[in-house]
């Protein structure tokens, strides 16, 4: 995990790391909201319906009524973020939101603001 990250950001790694373990899917991610509140979640791939791990947590946040995020993390094992991805992530929170993107293990590898 980097130390460059915030004790908050640090968090969303874990969080996203142990969902990812926990359910062996290809992607962990996880988000917070502009009240502080955290949502982790991994990739959904069934016969009928397909989300990323990042679109399972914006689907979250929006359900649990959040106007904004403050930052993302996302744990894969793909050389970049979906555009489709980022695009709903600035759909609800608009620009300026953080995106970390790491490997399985939460070694964060790239940075990006929406």
């Amino acid at each position: 995990m980097s130390s460059e990250l915030s004790a908050e950001d640090r968090k969303l790694v874990t969080l996203a790391r142990a969902t990812r373990a926990r359910t062996r899917a290809a992607e962990g991610a996880a988000v917070r909201d502009a009240d502080g509140r955290t949502y982790a979640a991994a990739t959904v791939d069934l016969p009928t319906l397909q989300v990323s791990a990042l679109g399972v947590c914006v689907a979250m946040a929006v359900a649990s009524g959040a106007t904004g995020l403050e930052a993302a993390v996302v744990l894969t094992e793909a050389d970049a973020l979906r555009d489709a991805d980022l695009a709903a992530l600035h759909d609800l929170a608009g620009a300026g939101v953080v995106v970390h993107r790491g490997d399985p293990r939460g070694t964060i590898e790239a940075s990006v603001t929406t």
